[in-house]
């Protein structure tokens, strides 16, 4: 982004690849007061870098001066007696582990890289994870209530060096009316007995739940795993959770219902809120019927589109049923950003048909009625695309990029206020630096202890 670093200290605090390497005890590198800094600490940090930014590192001293920083926060946070509740703690270390989990294939082999149980493996990394917690709180007391006025959006932008302001991509933004077909009691009730009859063939034990699971299963996520789910207490909806604890090993569930469909749940292991299980989810499907009716409003929406007897607004307010876009005249939020806007990458990778869709409209054109899968809700709908607007890529600009360039604003203004923070308390700590990095050209003057 605009001349903002990006080893920012919220990035570093943030990082998942805290659980990437275990600790190595090894060189020691720096020193804040009682803390040490490793040289394994540096490496677990410089490995998420792609190969730009670790030349941009250099020798990893924008990565050893933001650790350095991390140190004086925490020192900080414990002398005004910032507190960390350990439900937060539990909270940020689940998620950490819910990623490592997912990037390792799964709870048990990230047991194997570490040699330990996921309790021991939590034991170990605590006081780090509530001090980067720590650290993130106070530079919040910080700077949090930091911002930028639009004087100084513009004269931010005017002192970028040309060569150094972002070409932005082209920017997409769309609408859209959907119709999803109704489900009947008989569309309900046929998922219902076919679930029904697979839980009989594996009570009876004439089917494994392994192989029914990857026959059958409508989970996406876990059917080629027979099914194999492993989480903890709060990360799957409430009917299924209540189910799996009321389970015991090897118990195979009645039928249990969700948002999602119709789920039996074989619990194969629990440790506290730790849990193993296997499901099998068969989702309800429309009849042809419904999607015939769904099919016969949405194109007499599209005729009355195009003979101008109905707005856009009034449109998306008579046909569509969709909760996420109804309320807001159709606009497709970009969960990446929260933004309007779109670029290639993230369409490509949430909904590829939508840019095929209105790739030859101009702005304000609309696409013909057509079928889709709704990745959040897991459903298929028919929808009718409007094309918002396409910006074309360009250099960032104060008129068509300003809310960037004013985040960018804010970053650069937080940072200087970090630096000259740090500054005033560098003074008053012990800090000690290994000849090999004093040499490293520092935001802030380190070098104040003999």
């Amino acid at each position: 982004m605009i001349k903002t670093l990006f080893f920012s200290l919220s990035f570093l605090l943030t990082s998942t690849h805290l659980f990437g390497q275990p600790k190595v005890v090894n060189q020691i590198v720096a020193q804040v007061g009682d803390h040490i800094i490793l040289l394994s600490d540096l490496e677990t940090q410089r490995l998420q870098l792609n190969e730009k930014e670790r030349e941009q590192a250099g020798k990893s001293c924008q990565i050893l001066e933001q650790l350095l920083i991390e140190e004086l926060l925490v020192n900080q946070a414990q002398l005004d007696s910032l507190e960390i509740s350990d439900e937060q703690v539990d909270a940020e270390m689940e998620n950490r582990l819910r990623i490592m989990e997912n990037k390792m294939g799964g709870r048990e082999n990230l047991e194997a890289f570490y040699g330990k149980s996921t309790v021991a493996i939590k034991e170990e990394f605590r006081t780090i994870i509530r001090n980067k917690m720590l650290a993130q709180e106070m530079e919040r007391k910080i700077t949090g209530d930091i911002s930028v006025t639009p004087k100084e959006v513009a004269a931010f932008y005017q002192t970028l060096p040309k060569d150094s302001i972002p070409y932005i991509n082209m920017k997409l933004s769309f609408q859209q009316i959907v119709q999803f077909p109704e489900l009947t009691k008989d569309d309900k009730k046929l998922a219902y007995d076919q679930l029904v009859d697979i839980r009989k063939q594996i009570v009876s034990g004439s089917k494994s739940f392994d192989m029914m699971a990857r026959l059958k299963s409508m989970d996406p996520g876990s059917a080629s795993q027979g099914g194999k789910i492993q989480a903890s207490k709060g990360m799957m909806v409430p009917q299924f959770e209540a189910t799996v604890f009321d389970l015991k090993p090897g118990e195979v569930s009645e039928i249990v219902e969700t948002m999602y469909g119709y789920h039996i749940i074989k619990l194969i292991s629990r440790k506290g809120d730790d849990y193993t299980c296997q499901h099998i989810l068969i989702m309800p499907e429309y009849s042809s019927k419904s999607i015939s009716v769904a099919a016969s409003r949405m194109d007499s929406c599209y005729q009355m589109l195009n003979r101008n007897q109905i707005t856009w607004d009034e449109a998306v307010i008579r046909f569509s049923n969709d909760d996420g876009t109804k309320q807001n005249k159709g606009v497709l939020t970009n969960p990446y950003t929260m933004d309007i806007y779109w670029d290639m990458e993230q369409l490509n990778e949430l909904d590829q048909q939508i840019y095929l869709l209105t790739d030859a409209l101009e702005s304000g054109g609309i696409s013909q009625p057509s079928l889709y899968m709704d990745l959040f809700e897991r459903k298929q709908g028919i929808r009718i695309v409007r094309l918002q607007n396409r910006v074309p890529a360009h250099q960032a600009n104060l008129e068509q990029d300003y809310a960037l360039i004013k985040l960018a604003a804010e970053n650069d203004k937080k940072q200087k206020t970090l630096d000259e923070w740090v500054q005033t308390k560098i003074p008053n700590a012990y800090v000690r630096i290994d000849a090999a990095y004093q040499n490293c050209d520092f935001r802030v003057n380190w070098q104040t202890t003999p």
